[in-house]
């Protein structure tokens, strides 16, 4: 550990920012849940078409609100004991969104552990996006194409994030040995056999697949929205650069300024620098860790950004139309 951080470290824990919060987690996982089952009863009683298709429109943000307490848990935000979050983890991903528990805190404590580091952060790693010129020249045929107007691409393949992530949780418990992983595979697929027999037993084949469409799309759509401000356009580096913990993890990600409404939209993750600094820290204590980091960053010159949500999104786009540049100047030359 290197100094810097032990010295904000010890500063955090003075002011029992670390400590569980019971409470809080009990009613965050009974209200998300409680979300959930109005919007069951709605889709069971209501019958107007029309209004099937808002409720899919809620089952969509509600989605969203299950992932973030998975993701919580995932980092052991809730429970001392890592199988009470392993078995939290396995209901609110595996069962209730049919995304993979294993799959999803492999991949994501990776990025951790290397946000940005090209070759390293699974994050930046996409066969139809670039984030550094060389990922950009190294593109062929398709990806290259996609790659060249990728600031375009961007937004509309948010659509399909749904999709691409359960796909991606199904391959990887193929393909790896993961903890619980036959557990992880029979919530899944109960999820997915679950979901679509509720669907088409409610809905004509034709207005089943329009709502599995609108809801898919949605959840893929707002759930891709709150993760791509926390890293996307920000600093990279080399696989093997040399940094200490506290500048890697303040210089490589993004805040989006603090708000009642918006801490509750992105879950928390718009404190993006706080949750990697101290990634177990429950969601209600970043505000109050948020003035500790910053102030703390200010006193030691470390480089702390934070921008409004609409901003965070521009950069993105204008941060990969830059990198695609090199590949429509290429296509362009004699």
């Amino acid at each position: 550990m290197d100094n810097n951080f032990a010295e904000l470290s010890r500063l955090v824990r003075e002011k029992g920012l670390l400590e569980r919060q019971y409470r809080y987690y009990a009613f965050k996982i009974i209200s998300t849940l409680v979300l959930l089952s109005l919007g069951i009863f709605l889709l069971l009683t209501i019958h107007h078409f029309g209004l099937k298709l808002l409720i899919a429109v809620y089952l969509a943000f509600v989605y969203v609100q299950v992932s973030f307490v998975g993701h919580d848990v995932a980092h052991h935000q809730v429970f001392k004991l890592s199988k009470y979050n392993d078995f939290l983890g396995l209901f609110f991903g595996s069962f209730l969104l049919g995304v993979s528990r294993g799959y999803w805190t492999d991949k994501h404590n990776t990025h951790h552990r290397q946000p940005n580091r090209i070759d390293a952060d699974p994050d930046i790693e996409y066969p139809i996006f670039a984030f550094s010129e060389e990922q950009a020249l190294s593109k062929r045929g398709v990806q290259r194409f996609m790659v060249k107007y990728q600031a375009f691409f961007f937004l509309p393949l948010w659509l399909f994030e749904g999709i691409v992530i359960r796909g991606a949780s199904i391959l990887y418990l193929i393909t790896h040995k993961v903890k619980y992983r036959l557990i992880d595979a029979l919530l899944i697929a109960t999820h997915l056999i679950g979901y679509t027999v509720l669907i088409f037993s409610l809905l004509p084949t034709g207005q089943a697949f329009l709502f599995i469409l609108i809801h898919q799309a949605l959840f893929g759509f707002y759930l891709s929205s709150v993760f791509a401000p926390n890293h996307k356009g920000m600093p990279l580096n080399e696989k093997d650069t040399k940094i200490d913990f506290i500048h890697e993890q303040v210089l490589t990600a993004r805040n989006v300024k603090a708000h009642p409404l918006t801490d509750y939209w992105y879950g928390g993750l718009n404190y993006q620098i706080e949750h990697h600094l101290f990634p177990t820290t429950a969601r209600n204590k970043l505000g109050e860790l948020q003035k500790i980091v910053r102030s703390y960053c200010q006193e030691h010159d470390i480089h702390y950004y934070e921008t409004g949500m609409v901003q965070s999104y521009k950069e993105i786009i204008v941060f990969l139309h830059g990198v695609s540049a090199v590949v429509r100047k290429s296509h362009s030359a004699p």
